[in-house]
């Protein structure tokens, strides 16, 4: 019986890798298209073309158009966790806790203003569904705890996620009538501002 499992199972291992540099290649086909042509001259099409792969290779790895948009999306922020993690400071670890506050806030709402056409594309979703926020108020509360902010941390953390939530309706929905655009050199010095306040530094 093992030795029919195995023969059963052998075959799978090559499938699987050729879906996996399938994957990787047709997200790098993307991203590139994405740059040259923009987000509307990215179609399944066309990606299947690009990629020199069958369109059927393409709907079987994403589905649809708005979910080949929402894993770009979750390739950015992996990159983006990633730098958070390990990259270097003041984003990554080695600087104080306050100024890596102040550079996860810039490059999160560098990310959604810079991505924002992506979300719209992924039908309003940035990127893979809840992981991100998990991940950023996580984060949030590790680096509140460590410059030693007071009171519930769980809820300040809840709620500094939420005013880096907030910049999503500019870049996606656009902004209501009468209701002035935020630049996001505005809302980067907004968002220092909040967190030197909430840590008590300014």
């Amino acid at each position: 019986m093992a030795r029919m499992l195995a023969r059963l199972g052998a075959p799978g291992v090559p499938g699987r890798a050729d879906a996996s540099r399938n994957r990787e290649l047709l997200l790098c086909t993307a991203r590139r298209l994405v740059e040259e042509v923009g987000v509307a001259g990215l179609s399944m099409d066309a990606l299947a073309a690009a990629a020199g792969l069958g369109k059927g290779t393409v709907f079987r790895r994403f589905g649809s158009r708005a979910g080949l948009f929402a894993a770009l999306l979750d390739e950015y922020e992996r990159e983006f966790q990633t730098a958070c993690l390990t990259g270097p400071p003041p984003l990554g670890p080695g600087a104080d806790p306050v100024e890596r506050l102040v550079a996860f806030g810039h490059d999160r709402l560098r990310f959604t203003s810079e991505r924002g056409h992506l979300i719209r594309e992924a039908n309003g979703r940035p990127a893979a569904g809840a992981a991100p926020a998990g991940f950023s108020r996580l984060h949030l509360r590790v680096l509140l705890r460590s410059a030693q902010v007071g009171g519930d941390v769980d809820v300040l953390a809840f709620q500094l996620h939420a005013a880096l939530e907030a910049p999503l309706a500019f870049y996606v929905e656009g902004h209501a009538d009468g209701v002035p655009h935020v630049s996001p050199e505005r809302l980067a010095a907004g968002w220092t501002d909040l967190v030197h306040r909430v840590a008590g530094t300014r």
